[in-house]
């Protein structure tokens, strides 16, 4: 692990595995995690010679957490320092849940530098919560309640969102794993990125993807729903959704074996 410093001073926390690798993968998490969640896919990867680049995102695991600064504009930019700082060429491009958003908004504000390939994972996307013209997505009051957990219990806003990641059935172990990788996050990012999950608007994000696309998507996900998932697939030209039937929004474990064939063979693709 490294930092690499963004455009606002903020240091961002680098994990570069198997740097001579073939080809890039480039994974961005979601809210409130870390890259812990991809360690079935890191593995995975290295073993089948990509090299892998994730970040904690600004407010998670050990980058720092500045008070400000977490627009999907600044976050993309954060993005941006890594690729340019790492001189990356041609990389496939991974976004889970809010960091398919950040995905999104980097290939609009930057013009897909580099991306040969985009896979949006759990995307939330392109609005996490409904507003006018967009009926879709979570009722605002549900986001602002989860909010206000978020700055007064927040450990019960983690286990509460652990248990609701998985549609299978998975040992204490697993959901304990994940809900401790949601306390590993920063009081002010959990709630700072909260607030952009209610308000950030990503829908002029998808004319700007002109790569490869694949939405990976479990049907049984309670967190992003199965029409946001249609969205960004009618919305994407050209993109392909992949549904895993008995998946949850912790689509990176639930069903692990299905999943990682299904995203190996989209990255081969």
């Amino acid at each position: 692990m490294f930092y690499i410093t963004s455009n606002d001073g903020t240091k961002i926390a680098v994990y570069d595995y198997n740097p001579k690798g073939k080809q890039t993968v480039f994974l961005i998490h979601g809210w409130p995690l870390s890259h812990l969640i991809f360690e079935y896919q890191i593995n995975l990867l290295t073993d089948c010679g990509y090299r892998v680049v994730a970040v904690d995102l600004r407010g998670f695991g050990r980058s720092d957490t500045p008070v400000c600064g977490y627009s999907y504009d600044q976050m993309a930019a954060d993005i941006f320092q890594v690729v340019r700082q790492l001189c990356l060429k041609r990389f496939v491009l991974v976004g889970f849940s809010m960091g398919g958003s950040i995905a999104l908004r980097y290939m609009n504000c930057f013009n897909g530098f580099e991306v040969s390939k985009l896979i949006l994972l759990s995307a939330a996307a392109p609005c996490f919560a409904r507003r006018p013209g967009f009926p879709y997505g979570k009722p605002v009051q549900e986001v602002n309640d989860l909010i206000n957990l978020a700055e007064t219990d927040r450990p019960q806003l983690c286990q509460n969102f652990s248990k609701q990641l998985f549609a299978c059935p998975h040992p204490d172990a697993v959901v304990d794993w994940f809900r401790d990788i949601a306390l590993s996050a920063s009081g002010i990012g959990t709630i700072k990125c909260g607030i952009a999950l209610r308000d950030e608007d990503g829908r002029n994000d998808f004319e700007c993807v002109h790569v490869p696309t694949y939405i990976i998507h479990g049907a049984k996900d309670l967190i992003v729903s199965d029409e946001l998932a249609e969205i960004q697939h009618e919305c994407i030209c050209g993109s392909k959704l992949i549904t895993l039937a008995d998946s949850g929004h912790g689509i990176v474990y639930d069903q692990l074996t299905k999943f990682n064939d299904v995203f190996m063979g989209s990255i081969n693709a």
